[in-house]
């Protein structure tokens, strides 16, 4: 059984699993066809992604595929802390623009739903976070794309402080969402 609690943006949801401990450690149930279903999530898993990051303020993102390799993810964290993003670039939908962040922890358990025709990103909140994610698409480098993570027309709270992010080269020069022209449409996905 996992909870699922709605978000800001109507399509992503937080996903909570259970957790079942005593004193040899800890068992959890934490991808169920039958639970997501339920959630409304019909969507199919195609590859698991594994990700590290040695540094706090490590930003990965805000990134996203184009059809026909769009991608649906489901993500968590095993180890340490990140805030995860989601932003709608859907033209046309009501919550266009918009954003959700979501802590994800090894210790919470969330999990965030963040379906097709959203752009994701996060930032590492301790070191040494290691970060797992399902999607629905296999990786297509001609259909991927991307957002300014600082894009001030989004104004996210990367929870930074005085501190200075941690970017790839590739991040760096996304453009900002007015300038993209690979989007989504609502509805269509």
């Amino acid at each position: 059984m996992v909870e699922i609690e709605e978000t800001a943006l109507k399509d992503v949801k937080i996903i909570t699993p259970r957790k079942f401990g005593d004193s040899r450690g800890f068992f959890s149930e934490v991808w169920s066809k039958k639970s997501l279903l339920a959630a409304g999530i019909e969507e199919e898993f195609v590859q698991d992604n594994h990700a590290f990051s040695a540094e706090k303020g490590t930003i990965r993102g805000l990134h996203y595929q184009l059809p026909p390799f769009a991608q649906g993810k489901l993500v968590r964290v095993t180890r340490g802390a990140a805030l995860d993003v989601a932003v709608d670039i859907r033209k046309g939908s009501p919550t266009f623009g918009q954003h959700v962040a979501v802590e994800l922890s090894a210790d919470n358990w969330r999990q965030l739903w963040v379906p097709a025709g959203f752009a994701h990103g996060y930032c590492t909140l301790t070191e040494d976070v290691e970060f797992l994610y399902k999607v629905t698409g296999e990786y297509s480098p001609e259909h991927e794309a991307g957002i300014l993570y600082n894009d001030p027309d989004l104004a996210i709270d990367w929870r930074l402080g005085e501190a200075s992010p941690r970017l790839s080269d590739k991040d760096l020069i996304l453009p900002q969402l007015k300038d993209q022209d690979k989007l989504f449409t609502y509805g269509d996905n």
